[in-house]
Formats: structure tokens, C-alpha cells, sequence
């Protein structure tokens, strides 16, 4: 067993000291949803308007983890896997140290979403189903990458030839046929405040 020498180490300061000092009720903001959904985008504004509002944040995105920390990972389902159990990693040691967390990941299998949820504190994880049809996504297509898994150049794509599957009871539902970016992000920023992780 490679861990078997290893032990956990309390430091004096804890999360609710850190959570303290930055006025805030840390929390993961795990955005899901297909290709092109407009979760990074979304997640972005979010974080913009918490900025402004002086909390403190960290925008955790697909891309930009597998072009560092993940990097090593493909997109096979064991890789998948591997990738969403490592940004849960990530994210709660961002939670530990009382910053809110956003996550952009299309994290398509239901039981690796409810793995992180049970991994942290109840009212800690807060799913946000960035609900945008097939295809409309499609449609949108902003990196050109449903033309090329349509042709066959990218395997196991999201939507195409492997299964999303949406969650089934999600905190936050943004219909993005419907809602702007804006109010899509206002939504958010309401949950927040309502429910005590922000103030004013």
C-alpha cells in the first residue's frame, strides 16, 4: 500500500478561521454541462461580479487544468474519472482555505459529480446544471469541435459518442435558450447571497 506511512497533519488554523477573514461561507460552484453549454463563460461572469463585490474566488476551468495538472489525462472514461477526482482534490483544499471555487467541467457522469458533492461538508458542493440542448451546443460550436467529432477526429466526445448525463437535482438550473449571461450569473449570485455565502 503506497500511503501507508503517511499521516494527516491538523494545522491550528482551520477553514472556518480562513472563512472568517474573508467574510464568506466557502463553497464549491461546480458548473456542468455539454461542450460549448457556455459554463466557462458563465463561470467567468460569476467570478467578475464576485470580484467586485471584494470575495474571494478561484475559477478552476477544463482546459486550463488539463494544460497543466492534468495534463497526462486523455478522454477515455478511467481518464475522466481520474480527471474529476483530482479537481475535486483541487477544490477542496480551495474550500479549506475559504475561497469560493468555481469549476468549468462538462464532468459528464453523474456518479463522479455525486463523489465530489460527498466529498466535502453538507451545503459545501453546489451544482449548477448549465442546461443548453444538444443541439444548440452544436449550433454554437465555439472551438470547431463537434465538426470534428462528427468526422471522427475526436473519440469519446461528450454528447456524440459518449453519454452526458444531466444531474437530477441540481441547486442551480441555468436554461441559457432562455437566459443572457448576465442574468444566467445574477442567478447565481442570488443563490449565494440567500442562503448566506455572501453578504450584501
Amino acid at each position: 500500500m503506497k500511503n501507508r506511512n503517511i499521516v494527516w497533519h491538523e494545522h491550528r488554523l482551520n477553514k472556518s478561521d480562513r472563512a472568517s477573514l474573508k467574510k464568506q461561507k466557502p463553497c464549491i460552484l461546480w458548473f456542468t454541462g455539454l461542450s460549448g453549454s457556455g459554463k466557462s463563460t458563465i463561470a467567468n461572469r460569476v467570478e467578475e461580479m464576485l470580484f467586485e463585490m471584494g470575495r474571494h474566488t478561484y475559477l478552476l476551468d477544463g482546459d486550463n487544468i488539463r494544460s497543466g495538472l492534468n495534463k497526462d489525462l486523455g478522454f477515455g472514461k478511467e481518464d475522466r474519472v481520474e480527471n474529476i477526482r483530482r479537481i475535486a482534490e483541487v477544490a477542496k483544499l480551495f474550500v479549506d482555505a475559504g475561497i469560493i471555487v468555481l469549476t468549468a467541467f462538462i464532468s459528464p457522469y453523474r456518479s463522479e459529480r455525486d463523489s465530489v458533492r460527498e466529498s466535502v461538508e453538507e451545503g459545501e458542493f453546489i451544482e449548477v446544471f448549465v442546461d443548453t440542448p444538444l443541439d444548440v451546443c452544436e449550433s454554437r460550436d465555439p472551438k470547431g469541435l463537434y465538426k470534428k467529432a462528427r468526422a471522427g477526429e475526436i473519440p469519446n466526445f461528450t454528447g456524440i459518442d459518449s453519454d452526458y448525463e444531466a444531474p437530477k437535482n441540481p441547486e442551480i438550473i441555468l436554461n441559457t435558450i432562455h437566459m443572457s449571461i448576465d442574468e444566467s450569473a445574477q442567478k447565481v449570485i442570488d443563490y449565494l447571497k440567500e442562503r448566506g455565502y455572501i453578504n450584501g
